[in-house]
């Protein structure tokens, strides 16, 4: 292998690392690394302490105080130990006291044996190395390199086992740079023919995203064992070369160095499972239990997150036999990721099973439970986790408030989420991050709280957080959401390194807030970044201009971003279907269909809604039924959609029958599913029905709304029971609008009641005064039941206020274009050539008349 210089970095000194320069006692050279005196937070080493009475006649060498170190595993045998060893004369003994160093780090007192460490009169390189070690283990990894450094500066001659701790504290570092630095140092001092050392190098190459170095050291060592290979295999695992990693498994087999072990296969399955190859990681589990290799907790325990990923009950419930058919249930790493299955897959009865019965109660595994019942909408159980935990002495950490408050802010408990960010930091007193803040700043935007934002964002400002992007994203999404795009781009510029995301949330709040001049703007500008707007963009630019009623711009949209060699995705296909819908252009919706078809997602439920939804506002129920069909798992949202297609085609019996059939299905109504059942019942004219289902709105606990109780006054009115329809207005809880009176008069007009119609059309009359439908209605009413003076009346009260009835219209589509007729239309640019054709069939039908019909039937 070639010579790797060594290369000073930004660590002050740093070069030093090969030549220490000698130190005197008036040396000018500043320290390399603060490494700063640690508080004792454990008791003081109690001198006091004794064995047993029995052991402390005995006489006690070396070996035997090492052998009771070992074995130490809490701090109060550990210091009788030493207690022990000062009386028995061993202070100063170097030996003695590295295993006393060991024995600190071992049992969580860092500061005691940092202490030990300071008072030691002598030190050798096995001291030295226990301390850095014990710093590793705590990732505590500026202050073991400082600790190495120091060591340099020692009369100690280094030796090859010192290096592998030190390469792990560069991989600790992720200092790729520094980790080159160490290399350079073990080929001139020659260590780099050591296994060791050499598996150290692979080690921490292909943890700092040096895979290609990671090979090369790989491809020079003289002398590899079964690490060296796993080392090579968990390197390319890391870096997302799992193909390379399984033909490295291959080799390995081949190579005579070193059989495959259980260590390698599970580096090779975790890789497979990190890197989204799910099945792959399944089929190698397989292959590796053929090959003879039992897969042990380890093993298991890397795939558990993949097949979490995967969302399939079936699937979680055969691992978890498979677990504790093989005795890994006393595992906690799998438990808890078992449960992670479990929680992921919607399943939380079996994972509260789990979690009561085998999960080892810590911090994990109560956020993972609070996590699950979060995303299924339990949240008081949720909460009541959160309760336990100190209930049961258990630290709250930073994560479990997090979890609580995305919860309260996905179950649109906004309040509740404010509360908690105020809780967790005032009297908790924890130390928020930008998850926190991001969840905060949601709530702030469900509750409509511009003033609690804006502090929010100051308290980002105060911590350094306003530039990350998920909190700049989430200040993005709130002052869009108060329609304020001038502060929206502040936030945005405020953003240290933006990504497409950020730009996609940007453009995507100017699109809603209907600034469409600006976007030509943030698009190219975008591109001078070096972004291209992808699908996502457009879907953002494309639902702004629906949203604010730009439906044929919209659909020219589509075309543009066509052009572009964009292929519309799932979510263009949703955007753009309520746009035909509203422009009720039935061609062009079949051309979305096509596309659906073709890419599979007319199944999907929520694009299956959509197209019922289009196809019934484009008059063509017999197509919405076809769409309906053809979802593979209706939900409650594709059942409305049908129900209000039923009713708004006044299939009022097909609408009953739908209702009767999402009861029978499971499917909890809600008030749309209500409201699109009465107008059925309304068209089908069944008023006990109607009666009846109002009355089961209560048992699904579903409140009544203003446009229910219409929906049953107007089911009374058209069915002659206009004074159950008064009754029922006077009673209701709430004021009725002029749609509750217009349907009260429309019943009384049927039905000929002229003295409630009267008086509801005052009512409207009050809430409408300009309304020229409401007095064409009063009037039909007087000719129906012959009042010709008050017919006359309402005429003048017509002419005298120059009220014009809006004249209806009809349209057709020819190709791409919708012409649009009213009555005595002359503005269409064929006018001349229309009149001229209707005028011919005209005359064609007066013909047909006059030849076909007897003449005493002729009208003409």
């Amino acid at each position: 292998m070639a010579m790797i210089p060594l290369q000073t970095v930004a660590t002050p000194r740093l070069s030093w690392v090969l030549q220490p320069p000698e130190r005197s006692s008036n040396s000018q050279y500043p320290p390399i690394i603060a490494f700063s005196k640690l508080k004792s937070i454990c008791k003081p080493i109690c001198y006091s302490l004794s064995f047993d009475q029995s052991f402390t006649n005995l006489p006690f060498d070396s070996t035997n105080y090492a052998s009771f170190l070992e074995s130490c595993t809490t701090p109060f045998l550990g210091k009788s130990v030493h207690a022990h060893a000062l009386k028995s004369g061993f202070h100063g003994h170097e030996f003695v006291e590295t295993k006393l160093l060991q024995m600190y780090g071992r049992c969580d007192c860092l500061h005691d044996a940092r202490m030990l460490f300071d008072k030691m009169p002598k030190r050798n390189l096995y001291t030295w190395l226990a301390l850095i070690s014990v710093c590793v283990d705590y990732e505590l990894f500026e202050d073991g390199f400082s600790l190495f450094l120091d060591l340099m500066f020692e009369d100690l001659r280094l030796d090859f086992f010192v290096f592998p701790v030190v390469l792990k504290i560069c991989s600790g570092l992720q200092d790729m740079e520094l980790g080159r630095q160490i290399h350079g140092f073990v080929i001139k001092a020659m260590f780099v023919l050591n296994v060791y050392v050499g598996n150290g190098l692979i080690d921490m190459y292909g943890k700092c995203g040096g895979l290609s170095d990671a090979k090369k050291v790989f491809g020079t060592m003289i002398e590899r064992d079964s690490v060296s290979w796993n080392c090579l295999l968990s390197a390319c695992a890391v870096n997302g070369m799992v193909d390379e990693a399984l033909e490295n498994l291959d080799k390995m087999s081949s190579s005579g160095d070193s059989v495959p072990n259980i260590i390698s296969w599970s580096g090779v399955i975790s890789g497979f499972a990190q890197n989204g190859y799910v099945n792959e990681a399944i089929d190698l589990l397989s292959r590796m239990r053929a090959r003879g290799v039992e897969p042990n907790a380890q093993t298991i325990a890397g795939v558990l997150p993949a097949l979490a990923k995967l969302q399939t009950p079936r699937l979680g419930k055969e691992i978890h036999a498979y677990i504790t058919r093989h005795g890994f249930m006393t595992n906690p790493i799998v438990v808890n990721g078992l449960l992670d299955v479990y929680r992921r897959s919607g399943d939380m009865e079996n994972a509260l099973k789990l979690f009561s019965r085998f999960s080892v109660k810590n911090v994990v595994s109560f956020n993972t439970m609070i996590v699950g019942f979060c995303e299924t909408g339990e949240i008081s159980k949720a909460k009541d986790l959160l309760n336990q935990l100190e209930m049961n002495g258990i630290k709250r950490d930073l994560i479990t408030w997090n979890a609580m408050l995305s919860g309260y802010v996905d179950n649109l408990l906004f309040e509740e989420g404010l509360n908690l960010f105020k809780e967790m930091q005032m009297v908790e007193g924890i130390e928020v991050d930008s998850y926190t803040l991001g969840s905060a700043l949601s709530a702030c935007s469900g509750k409509g709280s511009l003033r609690q934002g804006k502090e929010i964002h100051c308290q980002a400002i105060i911590k350094g957080l306003n530039s990350n992007p998920f909190v700049a994203e989430a200040l993005i999404e709130m002052y869009i959401t108060f329609q304020d795009p001038k502060a929206a781009l502040q936030a945005f510029e405020e953003v240290n390194d933006s990504d497409i995301s950020t730009w996609n949330i940007l453009i995507l709040g100017y699109a809603r807030c209907n600034q469409m001049d600006a976007l030509p703007i943030l698009l190219k500008r975008m591109r001078e970044y070096g972004f291209d707007p992808n699908v996502y963009t457009w879907n953002g630019i494309i639902s702004g201009h629906v949203e604010n009623g730009h439906y044929e711009v919209a659909l020219q949209l589509l075309k543009e971003m066509q052009s572009t060699n964009l292929r519309p995705d799932i979510y263009t296909i949703g955007i753009i279907l309520p746009a035909c819908s509203r422009l009720a252009t039935i061609e062009r919706g079949k051309q979305v269909h096509g596309h659906s078809i073709r890419c599979g997602y007319d199944s999907n439920v929520y694009i299956g809604a959509a197209l019922v939804d289009m196809y019934s506002k484009c008059g063509s129920i017999k197509n919405a039924i076809r769409a309906n069909s053809r979802i593979s798992k209706p939900n409650l949202i594709s059942q409305n959609a049908m129900l209000t297609a039923y009713a708004m085609h006044g299939l009022g019996e097909e609408g009953i029958s739908l209702f009767n059939t999402i009861l029978a299905n499971g499917f909890v109504p809600d008030e749309v599913t209500f409201l699109s059942v009465l107008s059925a019942c309304v068209h089908a004219g069944k008023i006990d029905i109607g009666n009846e289902i109002f009355s089961s709105m209560d048992r699904y606990n579903v409140k009544a709304s203003l446009k229910h109780y219409t929906a049953l006054v107007d089911l009374l009115s058209k069915c002659g029971k206009t004074n159950e329809a008064y009754k029922l207005i006077r009673n209701m809880p709430m004021e009725p609008d002029s749609v509750t009176w217009g349907a009260l008069l429309g019943g009384c007009v049927v039905s000929g009641d002229v003295k409630l119609g009267e008086m509801a059309a005052g009512k409207l009359l009050e809430l409408e005064p300009n309304n020229t439908g409401n007095f064409i209605l009063l009037a039909n009413m007087y000719a129906l039941s012959g009042r010709w003076n008050d017919l006359l009346r309402i005429r003048k009260i017509i002419t005298a206020r120059r009220m014009r009835k809006n004249a209806g219209c009809s349209w057709i589509e020819d190709g791409n274009d919708v012409h649009v007729f009213t009555a005595s239309d002359s503005s269409h640019m064929r006018t001349e050539e229309i009149y001229s054709l209707l005028e011919s069939l005209t005359m064609q039908m007066k013909t047909w008349l006059y030849t076909s019909l007897p003449y005493n039937e002729c009208t003409y």
